[in-house]
């Protein structure tokens, strides 16, 4: 039989980064042993199922670079073979008809909870006889579980988890409506499709017991279960918005790469030495179960950005830009070929000082906005009427510029600072600030070569006062302090 595993999401919400590292980890196992990884949309919950989450659950998991191996199935379309099992173990006196009014099982729940006892239901109708059914209502079908002994799970990461039944009451498999549960549904579904490896949250470990118990009854393999411990936050409590961002989606719009989360998700909970980063070739030739941690692992997003930015520096040039243009298009942005080769040649020098793609477009922006450009308070504040006058002196002197190279053009500069009388910085800063809108930058002459002769005189332009009035007028002295 062919290894094969499943991701199961309830398309409730977005695709939590918890809920993630599930499907990554029962992609990893699969590739690892050569098997299938299948896709399920659990969407019995008609209530709170919708299709923008299953909408934003494929499409992140495409992002992330977690596709199925075969179209997605939906839990939904399975309803009359679920119906069909339930029927099947009520013919074989494995499940009975169940008459409780949800009054009633609200009152045992609060007669329970007084007492002391585990909110569980009594099985009052476990061996009544349906002819004693109250007129007017619809019974749920209930599975007969065992009473006596225990129930053990042999599981893959947990070791064995013993469970006594007297814990585990008569689960419903299908509602007074007719509609199965999820505890049916899961069951009959990871049958059917031939999943031999379930692999979750230990959220999960007492459904593994009811859902073992259904198994047995249907005389049906039970298939290996691997529970693994839910990520916690920085401060111990189990991960969630308070936390910050939760959902995969978040973590896309704000500049992270698929490949450095996939990393950074295969490094919550399992390890290998002290690797830290891992190709997606090692991390299939390298993953097994023995090596998740039994321990809740703790999210960190200064490790995710500083692994991002790894990604990043290391990352091919010209898919970088790929990636910036639908971020520069939502500013109305459009890269023509002019703009892809200033980035291509600029973002070399970029990438170091930035751990996203969020911020690789701050830093890079400056390369493709319109003129004139936009200039944020430091720049505006240094671009006084002193340093106006300092750019339109040196206009003349950079279109006199013979060859646009990087070395000329500073040449030029200092020579230029020299005859105006002011020191080097006096005139760099002002010219940087005209150019990137910034007072901070890559190489003030890297930036000029890579942006044109043309385009740097025009954004100093814009940027200069009209000086023919004052042609005695030099640089103040505050351009020297």
């Amino acid at each position: 039989m062919t290894l094969t595993t499943r991701f199961a999401p309830s398309p409730t919400g977005s695709l939590h980064i918890g809920v993630a590292r599930t499907a990554l980890f029962n992609w990893l196992y699969a590739r690892h042993h050569e098997g299938r990884y299948l896709l399920r949309i659990e969407d019995t919950d008609h209530a709170r199922s919708t299709d923008a989450a299953i909408t934003s659950i494929l499409d992140c998991l495409t992002w992330l670079g977690l596709a199925a191996d075969e179209p997605p199935t939906f839990q939904s379309s399975q309803e009359s073979r679920h119906v069909e099992v339930a029927m099947n173990l009520l013919a074989k006196g494995l499940a009975y008809r169940c008459y409780c009014t949800p009054s009633e099982l609200e009152e045992m729940r609060i007669e329970a909870k007084a007492s002391g006892r585990p909110t569980l239901y009594d099985g009052r109708w476990r061996d009544l006889d349906p002819a004693k059914a109250p007129p007017g209502v619809k019974p749920a079908i209930r599975f007969k579980a065992p009473r006596d002994g225990e129930t053990v799970i042999q599981d893959q990461i947990q070791g064995d988890i013993r469970i006594e039944n007297s814990q585990l009451d008569d689960m419903v498999l299908l509602r007074s409506d007719g509609t199965p549960t999820y505890m049916l549904a899961v069951v009959v579904d990871d049958h059917d499709t031939g999943v031999t490896h379930v692999i979750r949250g230990d959220d999960h470990l007492v459904n593994a017991a009811r859902q073992s118990q259904l198994y047995l009854a249907l005389e049906w393999p039970v298939p290996k279960f691997a529970h693994m411990p839910m990520i916690h936050g920085p401060d111990g409590g189990r991960l969630s918005k308070r936390h910050g961002a939760v959902g995969i989606d978040e973590y896309r719009k704000m500049g992270f790469l698929p490949a450095a989360l996939r990393n950074y998700l295969l490094r919550l909970g399992w390890s290998h030495g002290n690797d830290e980063v891992i190709s997606d070739v090692d991390a299939i030739k390298w993953f097994d179960l023995d090596a998740v941690s039994k321990s809740p692992a703790r999210f960190d997003l200064a490790k995710l950005r500083s692994l991002n930015a790894h990604y990043l520096r290391a990352a091919d040039v010209k898919s970088l830009v790929e990636l910036l243009r639908p971020l520069f298009e939502a500013e109305g942005i459009f890269l023509c070929e002019d703009l892809i080769a200033r980035l291509e040649a600029g973002i070399p020098s970029l990438k170091p000082r930035v751990s996203t793609l969020v911020e690789l477009v701050n830093a890079a922006r400056f390369y493709v906005m319109q003129r004139p450009i936009s200039l944020n308070a430091d720049a505006t504040k240094l671009l006084n009427s002193d340093a106006r006058i300092v750019l339109a002196m040196l206009i003349p002197n950079l279109a006199d510029l013979e060859v646009w190279k990087e070395e000329a053009i500073e040449s030029t500069m200092r020579a230029a600072a020299k005859t105006m009388g002011i020191k080097f910085g006096a005139l760099a800063q002002p010219t940087r600030a005209a150019l990137t809108g910034s007072i901070t930058s890559p190489s003030l002459f890297e930036i000029m070569a890579i942006l044109g002769r043309s385009e740097v005189i025009n954004r100093l332009q814009d940027c200069t006062v009209d000086a023919s009035k004052s042609t005695s007028q030099q640089p103040g002295a505050e351009l020297n302090s």
